[in-house]
């Protein structure tokens, strides 16, 4: 079994993963810009119904239910006034079945997650901010809540900007490695980074300029994960750049843009949802 295989739609690039494979989703591109969720679930399952927040860095995430129950208020400056404010969140965790859970990202890492058992999935938007909130692993704790087990949870982490490429400030790798670690037991945030950076695999790599780290994000989230209880087979992370591959999608770090690629999972009965343990 492939983990990352590309497919196509309407004679266009989207990404999925193996981990994934019982629930219709995709990672998609951006040659789909600017068509929304609403279109792209087309590609999924035409009969899912479409839900999606507007996204703000942090670790908020809404139920469809939720999402439903929310005020709906038209932005005054909203050119199209016809179009409501969607309620402020970052992820989406369904309560039923059919339901598209989507995400958007531009280098921020997009997350899908599905259980095996009770068919249900979220879409999680993670960004630095996002992940130093822990929002990935208050999305498993919010499926926990609904009864999901761990060991019944898949995840797959979609393109985002690597690593190698992310710069950021060290107060901002500090403020994001602590989540993995005590705080408290280091003096400063640069000793913090130091620690972390002996760690292997590091989330924290070396830059040569003061002042500067290089954050690989996601290898932090599968941290967060692996620290909740996760085992490494129950977790991918797509071998795509975003910030590298301007072919395939965009990247705020790289254009400025305000350009997005979607993500999404539909979720699944739970009769059409049970089959055995994946081997990674």
């Amino acid at each position: 079994m492939e983990l990352w295989t590309w497919k196509t739609w309407n004679g266009l690039p989207y990404l999925t993963c193996g981990l994934l494979e019982p629930w219709p989703h995709g990672f998609f591109t951006a040659q789909f810009w600017p068509s929304p969720p609403e279109s792209l679930v087309q590609a999924l399952h035409p009969g899912a119904s479409v839900h999606r927040v507007k996204q703000v860095h942090g670790n908020h995430i809404l139920t469809p239910t939720e999402i439903a129950r929310a005020p709906q208020v038209v932005s005054v400056a909203s050119a199209t006034p016809s179009e409501p404010d969607r309620p402020l969140a970052d992820g989406v965790l369904t309560d039923s079945s059919l339901q598209a859970a989507w995400v958007c990202s531009a280098d921020c890492t997009p997350v899908l997650i599905g259980d095996r058992v009770t068919g249900q999935v979220a879409a999680i938007h993670a960004g630095w901010r996002g992940t130093a909130l822990k929002i990935v692993p208050k999305a498993v704790e919010q499926l926990q809540r609904q009864g999901s087990r761990l060991e019944d949870l898949r995840v797959a982490l979609g393109p985002a900007v690597a690593g190698e490429v992310y710069q950021v400030s060290t107060q901002v790798a500090a403020e994001v490695g602590a989540t993995l670690v005590d705080p408290n037991q280091f003096a400063t945030a640069a000793d913090l980074v130091n620690h972390l950076q002996q760690t292997q695999p590091s989330p924290l790599l070396v830059d040569p300029q003061p002042g500067r780290v290089k954050l690989d994000v996601r290898r932090v989230n599968v941290r967060q994960l692996e620290q909740l209880g996760l085992h490494a087979k129950q977790i991918a992370v797509a071998p795509h750049c975003t910030f590298q591959e301007p072919e395939q999608f965009f990247s705020y770090r790289r254009t400025r843009e305000k350009k997005v690629q979607w993500s999404g999972i539909v979720s699944l009965p739970t009769q059409d949802n049970e089959f055995a343990d994946i081997a990674v």
